[in-house]
């Protein structure tokens, strides 16, 4: 997307393109396709706060806890809001705190990406990098009641919707790029 300056004549911007979801609605991968057809950066949240940390989220979690977490997440989200011209693959609870959602949409379209329950979970089965959000919940359980918490706040902070359920990563790009 570019803008012209109205400080600047001129001068054009790009603004970046955020992607918000669940864990396993395909942010990571899509981000890496809109990086390579945009020729843009492809940054994520949780890469910065592991790569910062020197940790995994795993360990920070176990070590300092969750709210130690998101004010980690929140300073990226503030850093990358403060660039140009970046795809931005959020965490799946960037949007718990109203504030990195806020600082990203200064500078960014918000893409909120979808899918249903039974993809989600056969999408991220076997990832063992995320602590669980519940503790005691079967998988899918856990899957449903974090996603009934979070839907209102992907659907507040969305400037877009895109549902991912049965469709090709190339598809789910194209749905982004006829938006932006």
């Amino acid at each position: 997307m570019l803008f012209r300056s109205a400080v600047c004549p001129g001068v054009t911007f790009s603004m970046n393109i955020v992607l918000i979801g669940y864990r396993g609605t395909g942010k990571s991968t899509v981000g890496k396709v809109l990086a390579a057809r945009l020729g843009r950066p492809v940054v994520s949240t949780d890469a910065e706060i592991v790569r910062r940390a020197g940790q995994t989220v795993p360990e920070i979690v176990a070590q300092y806890g969750w709210d130690h977490f998101r004010d980690l997440e929140s300073t990226v989200c503030q850093d990358f809001a403060a660039q140009d011209g970046l795809i931005i693959d959020t965490g799946g609870g960037a949007i718990l705190r109203p504030q990195n959602a806020g600082c990203l949409k200064k500078t960014g379209t918000l893409f909120w990406l979808t899918a249903s329950v039974a993809t989600i979970a056969s999408r991220i089965g076997t990832d063992t990098q995320r602590p669980s959000l519940t503790g005691t919940k079967s998988f899918t359980e856990e899957i449903e009641e974090v996603l009934a918490a979070r839907n209102p706040k992907y659907q507040a902070a969305a400037d877009h919707v895109i549902p991912t359920d049965g469709r090709s990563i190339n598809q789910i790009v194209d749905a982004i790029l006829s938006r932006i």
